[in-house]
């Protein structure tokens, strides 16, 4: 395979692979805990869970509970970057795009943070996603206007010695796993 979209299909084929290992058999608290901790911001963005994603809501909730104001990604239309719509943990959600939660109503944030899923993650910061752009290009525009920091959250088991990059490819400014922070 010399043909990067080969390296990152056989790449996420092994990460759905280690991920579904992970989910339901490790414990997550250790994680949202340190996530709690690492997710600062203005205005920080999680993500609604699908398939095997590691839930970030109760450390979502955490944050709210502290004054935090909250967002989650909304698919705007393929090859665009994400637009964040405002959650509370009580805010109604209707289905989006790809099978994510997404709140019915609220006010259009641009989050400083962004808590971010994955597929696998290498130690340099990269994070293989499903391959649609989306956080690539959002951190890109983003980033382009102010500090913006992307903390990917993951199982230990989605590590990977390195994650196929193209020049498109927005690092992570860190990785919380159940095992500890990662700082590129």
């Amino acid at each position: 395979m010399t043909d990067m979209t080969d390296q990152k299909a056989a790449a996420r084929k092994a990460a759905f692979a280690a991920r579904k290992a992970a989910h339901g058999t490790v414990d997550p608290a250790p994680a949202l805990a340190l996530l709690g901790a690492e997710a600062t911001g203005r205005i920080v963005s999680g993500y609604m869970p699908i398939r095997t994603e590691l839930d970030p809501r109760p450390a979502m909730i955490a944050l709210h509970a502290q004054g935090a104001r909250l967002c989650v990604p909304v698919i705007a239309g393929e090859g665009q970057p994400l637009l964040f719509r405002e959650w509370t943990p009580d805010c109604t959600m209707v289905d989006g795009p790809f099978g994510a939660q997404v709140p019915e109503t609220g006010a259009w944030f641009e989050p400083d943070t962004l808590i971010v899923p994955l597929l696998a993650f290498d130690r340099a910061g990269y994070r293989l996603g499903y391959g649609g752009g989306f956080y690539d290009r959002t951190l890109e525009r983003l980033r382009a206007l102010r500090p913006t920091r992307a903390i990917g959250l993951a199982y230990g088991a989605q590590e990977v010695p390195r994650v196929p990059t193209e020049p498109t490819d927005q690092p992570l400014d860190a990785i919380v796993t159940e095992g500890g922070v990662i700082r590129p």
